[in-house]
């Protein structure tokens, strides 16, 4: 049999230390015993009157909800209302039969509680109804009564939400809580979470957290253990034990920073809240932060509404107090002003408040007056048994927090033994940073007028601005570099890029390696000079400069964006990363691991796997282009490099004969020359001739193949397809540019409105013209749910092919292409770095320097039947190479079944 753990407390309160305060003496006397299923039980006798309150606190809130499951906890408070299996009917009418009072539930971040205070005569039948929702509810709950109380909570919801200030708690809490924290979300929950509740939710919630050993049940008022024992056995005896539960004992988040946030609501007032997170309902640091709280902004006498209500009277209240939770406790600050009040000046305010009482500590009638009002507030809530509050709320708070019933007493003690300087200790532990502020300000008085706009049409754009080309100037330095400049001067900075004629084409010369070109660039600025990576990087950042390396398929740059005012010694460091780089083994050992890893990254990637893989596929072996795009190289050849290999590109492609320097920005062509001859000076070219990269004309194959790459369980297939189109500097760029776009180079274009818009199956798909000096590839890029490959693949070969024949392009498709090349011209060429941009790809595709001031003329003169012509020119799916990642398993055979090609299996890493 369960032992009676009897312990009447006479608690007289003498509060020692006080020199005011007159607390009369209380008593809480109780006795608690468990019955053999885990529920404790505390009894605490008080014949005033005769009734009985009855309060049963479950040890489960909405701390304990899972992602996804956000507002559980109290949309099952609500079905515990709704009847049990054996009173199938609304809980309220019995109590409300017999008179009971102060009947309710509840629930918050750490507990669910449900009380009625009933007649004496009434007890039997409230343990009754309590027991049997205990132990006899799921039988009752169908999927109506769900619903239904999934409705009634989601209004309350909105209900709280549309109160003015009703959304702050929901930024409080995901500030000041990381994500996971049982306390980062609001106890009411989500829309989205409760829509998504189930019965079988219901059931798992009740087993799990309903049990009779999760549970504490406090009678009070007209009754003694001896009475109450039997009637306890008898209708609590049964109720399931219930599974055990681990539980997080305390959970602080670390906050080494303050934070603010801005909210707007319909509200007459701006008001200030600022919180802390702090220790936990039953640690000795929530009584000291309690009365530093209460000495702050606990009354008419504190600190906060003397200053901001009484003294300056620019507020209406002015308030602290700690909200006290099991992991974590909350410290809040609150201040609603007057209308038109400086927010930030009563923020600043604030600040200064809280910083002297943290520097002074209170004064001993300040913390006598906090204790007082503490004590008082304490002693006229035990004069009620029930409810809300009183002794059975404090019982039970006790003893399901601190498995001690009579911890209210520990705690006044603990406030009343606290001095000045340990309130002012704690609060300087807690109270200095972290905090998180939000500034509730009025959405403003704010109406819609009526206008004389036209919404029957849109309307016309009529005209196109012409864009301003600056004028170009070039130069050569002594040692052969040539220098193209363009002067800028909206803001003092300088664009530079040095370019080189080299790129990852580079590698397929003979005697490279692939790879070579972007592990060497890499290299530049691990080490130059007598600087290491650390020493280049500390060097820019004082000078405020950006320098970077890197390569594309046809060029290697190095490019600097510096400021006027330091140009001089930002063009040095440029010039030593490129003529002088270390190449120590340590860094090339370093950059060659990061290069392997990001090799691998690749690998996973299936984007990145195509773009290694189609090139060869396209260009065939030898040719400059048939390099993967991603520039990285093979693990073979990477692990190969060496300290010569790096010397060896470098002397080859890295000279001033191949190089030109592009400069756009606030100097002039006069100023710059001798600046760059003086860092260049020791820079030049080698002997040796520039090799030569094999962009010989590349032929399509005969016929369509297919390649499958197989990502087992991929939940998409990634569709890339590429075939050899036109070179990059033919004349006429603008014809197929405008036909790329009408097939699939524009967001608008056929085939991202057939798979994205109309059929849903991709994110989104398009086909480009990529960049390139010699045969640039056309392709196709379309990720799709793998289900839908073969539709697919279906709707893109039908889109070419009547691209071609039966449905052209369109002159809607060609004016659309003409507006939004021409009338994006200005905003494109804002910058300094993209004027820079331009002026590099016309050299590389051997254009005239104002080529972007051309095109609106060009684009205006194009004919319908060109596009058309481009569009047999290049779109020739019957000789497209197709690579196919995804799940082989899901998608090989409905592609073999298409037809389209000899269709071969790879595995990943092949």
């Amino acid at each position: 049999m369960p032992r009676i753990l009897a312990a009447t407390l006479a608690v007289a309160l003498s509060w020692t230390g006080l020199a005011t305060a007159q607390v009369p003496d209380v008593e809480i006397p109780y006795e608690s015993f468990e019955l053999e299923n885990g529920l404790t039980v505390v009894v605490h006798e008080d014949r005033k009157a005769p009734v009985v309150a009855v309060s049963i606190w479950y040890g489960v809130g909405s701390g304990s909800e899972p992602a996804g499951s956000t507002g559980f906890a109290h949309l099952f408070e609500h079905l515990m209302f709704n009847g049990s299996e054996n009173y199938n009917d609304d809980y309220f009418g019995p109590f409300e039969d017999v008179g009971a009072t102060g009947m309710n539930g509840t629930t918050w971040f750490d507990r669910t509680n449900y009380f009625q205070t009933v007649p004496t005569p009434a007890l039997e039948m409230a343990l009754w109804m309590e027991s049997d929702r205990m132990t006899h509810l799921l039988g009752a709950v169908d999927q109506e009564r769900l619903d239904e109380q999934r409705g009634v909570v989601q209004n309350e919801k909105r209900q709280g939400d549309n109160q003015p200030y009703g959304m702050v708690s929901y930024s409080r809490l995901r500030a000041l809580f990381p994500e996971g924290h049982p306390y980062a979300h609001s106890t009411i929950g989500s829309m989205e979470d409760l829509d998504a509740a189930s019965l079988e939710d219901v059931q798992e919630w009740f087993r799990q957290y309903y049990g009779a050993s999760n549970a504490v049940l406090v009678l009070a008022g007209d009754i003694n253990a001896e009475e109450a024992r039997p009637l306890v056995e008898r209708y609590f005896g049964d109720a399931p034990v219930g599974p055990p539960l681990n539980r997080i004992e305390s959970w602080i988040p670390e906050r080494r920073y303050s934070t603010t946030e801005t909210l707007y609501d319909d509200v007459p007032q701006s008001r200030i809240y600022r919180t802390w997170v702090v220790p936990g309902r039953i640690t000795a640091e929530r009584a000291d932060l309690q009365l530093f709280a209460t000495v702050l902004g606990g009354g008419r006498t504190s600190r906060l509404y003397q200053d901001f209500v009484f003294g300056r009277q620019v507020a209406t209240s002015a308030f602290a107090y700690v909200e006290a939770h099991q992991l974590a406790s909350q410290f809040h600050i609150q201040v609603t002003l007057n209308p038109g009040e400086d927010v930030d000046a009563a923020s600043a305010r604030i600040d200064e408040i809280v910083a002297e009482l943290l520097a002074e500590g209170p004064t001993d009638e300040e913390l006598e007056t906090a204790q007082t009002r503490i004590n008082a507030g304490v002693v006229r809530g035990l004069e009620q048994i029930g409810g809300f509050g009183g002794k059975a709320v404090t019982l039970a708070e006790g003893a399901l927090y601190a498995n001690d019933p009579a911890f209210w007493r520990t705690h006044l003690e603990r406030l009343n033994n606290a001095t000045p300087d340990s309130i002012t200790e704690t609060a300087n532990d807690w109270l200095t940073t972290g905090s998180h502020e939000i500034t509730v300000l009025p959405f403003g008085d704010y109406a819609s007028v009526e206008t004389d706009a036209d919404r029957s049409a849109l309307p016309v754009v009529a005209s196109t601005p012409e864009l301003a080309w600056p004028t170009v100037e070039t130069g050569e330095l002594s040692n052969g570099v040539d220098i193209v400049f363009v002067r800028r001067d909206a803001v003092p900075v300088v664009e530079m890029q040095m370019v080189f004629d080299s790129g990852y084409a580079a590698d397929s010369v003979e005697g490279g390696e692939l790879g070579l070109t972007s592990f060497t660039m890499n290299m530049l600025d691990e080490g130059a000079g007598r600087m290491d990576a650390t020493d280049i990087a500390a060097r820019a950042e004082s000078l405020g400069a950006n320098l970077s390396t890197g390569a594309g398929l046809d060029t290697a740059s190095v490019s600097l964006s510096a400021l006027r005012t330091n140009l001089r010694p930002s063009v040095e460091l440029m010039a030593t990363i490129i003529t002088d780089p270390s190449f120590r083994d340590e860094d090339i050992d370093r950059v060659r691991s990061q290069t392997l890893n990001g090799i691998q990254q690749e690998m996973a990637n299936p984007i990145s796997i195509a773009l290694r893989l189609l090139p060869p596929e396209m260009y065939g072996d030898g040719h400059a282009y048939s390099v993967p795009f991603t520039g990285s190289g093979t693990p073979e050849a990477v692990s190969g490099f060496m300290r010569d290999d790096l010397l060896a590109h470098q002397a080859t492609w890295l000279r001033p004969d191949n190089a030109t320097l592009f400069i756009v920005g606030d100097t002039t062509l006069d100023e710059v020359t001798p600046i760059l001859e003086r860092a260049f000076r020791n820079w030049r070219a080698p002997s040796t001739p520039l090799p030569a990269k094999n962009l010989a004309e590349a032929s399509n194959g005969d016929s369509a193949r297919v390649i499958i790459v197989d990502r087992p369980n991929s939940p998409q297939s990634l569709i890339l397809a590429g075939l050899i189109g036109p070179s990059g500097s033919v004349d006429n760029p603008e014809v197929y540019s405008a036909m790329n776009d009408a097939i699939g180079g524009s967001f608008s274009a056929r085939v991202n409105m057939n798979l994205r818009e109309d059929k849903g199956w991709s994110y989104g798909a398009r086909t480009l013209l990529w960049g390139a000096r010699g045969q640039r590839p056309w392709m196709v890029y379309a990720p799709v749910q793998t289900d839908r490959t073969t539709d697919s693949l279906s709707e893109l070969l039908r889109e070419f092919g009547e691209f071609t024949s039966s449905n052209p392009a369109t002159p809607d498709e060609l004016e659309r292409s003409v507006n939004n090349n021409t009338r994006s011209l200005p905003g494109q060429f804002e910058t300094a770095a993209a004027v820079r941009n331009s002026l590099v790809s016309s050299q590389n595709l051997g254009r005239d320097w104002n080529f972007p001031a051309t095109l609106t003329a060009r684009y205006h003169g194009l004919d319908l039947d060109e596009v058309r012509a481009a569009a047999q020119e290049v779109v020739n799916p019957e000789q497209l190479v197709w690579l196919i990642i995804g799940d082989a398993a899901e998608i090989e055979a409905g592609i073999r079944e298409l037809g389209m090609g000899d269709v071969e299996v790879r595995r990943m890493g092949q």
